[in-house]
């Protein structure tokens, strides 16, 4: 029988590190017009000096970026605020090509994962606190959630193909949800997870997890 479910240190560990080990959503935040990108953007043309942008793009591509904000930077009057945006935008996009990203536009402010606006929280503040209890309590329900599904499914799996067809639906979710956040706190998810999608029952390789 299924134990019950014990949140520890640990799952408040594996909670963080699944908020930080997935560069694909974090890298979204990045072309948002409050995002970091755009913020340090702003500090330089304030300062007139563009070195606070030049972090988030790669050696080769600093001459694209230094000639927008330039060109942002001697604007004047109405073409100011078109010539600003043209830099933010050449910005976010060498910067999100650098990840090899694809750059679909700016995005307005607010457009942006909780868990990463209270990750620049907790920088701007000097505290994790506040983004540990947010990201453990969604992983905490995630697995609670997923259990008390599977637990319900467990005493009723051999009653008939039906019913065990519901168990096994659950338990893949109930299973690989754990695994994705223990691999990722662990910093092995990748190769894990390619290992264990290849050597998944036939019946089940086909899903997506």
């Amino acid at each position: 029988m299924m134990g019950s479910v014990k949140i520890t240190v640990a799952g408040i560990a594996a909670a963080v590190a699944v908020s930080l080990a997935t560069p694909k959503l974090a890298s979204a935040h990045c072309d948002t017009l409050d995002g970091p990108v755009v913020q340090d953007a702003r500090t330089a043309l304030e300062t007139k000096n563009v070195t606070p942008v030049l972090k988030w793009v790669q050696a080769k591509d600093e001459k694209a970026v230094k000639a927008a904000f330039e060109k942002a930077v001697a604007a004047k009057g109405s073409k100011s605020e078109a010539a600003h945006k043209q830099f933010f935008a050449t910005l976010v996009k060498v910067h999100r090509a650098g990840e090899g990203a694809p750059y679909t536009g700016l995005k307005p402010a607010g457009a942006v994962e909780p868990a990463v606006a209270e990750a620049d929280k907790a920088l701007a503040t000097g505290s994790a606190d506040s983004l540990v209890r947010l990201v453990t309590e969604d992983i905490t329900a995630g697995i609670r959630k997923r259990y008390e599904r599977t637990q319900a499914a467990y005493s009723h799996k051999d009653e008939s193909v039906a019913q065990g067809r519901e168990f096994v639906e659950a338990y893949v979710d109930f299973t690989h949800f754990v695994e994705k956040v223990h691999l990722s706190a662990t910093g092995t998810a990748h190769g894990a997870h390619a290992e264990h999608t290849r050597h998944a029952p036939s019946g089940h390789g086909s899903e997506k997890h």
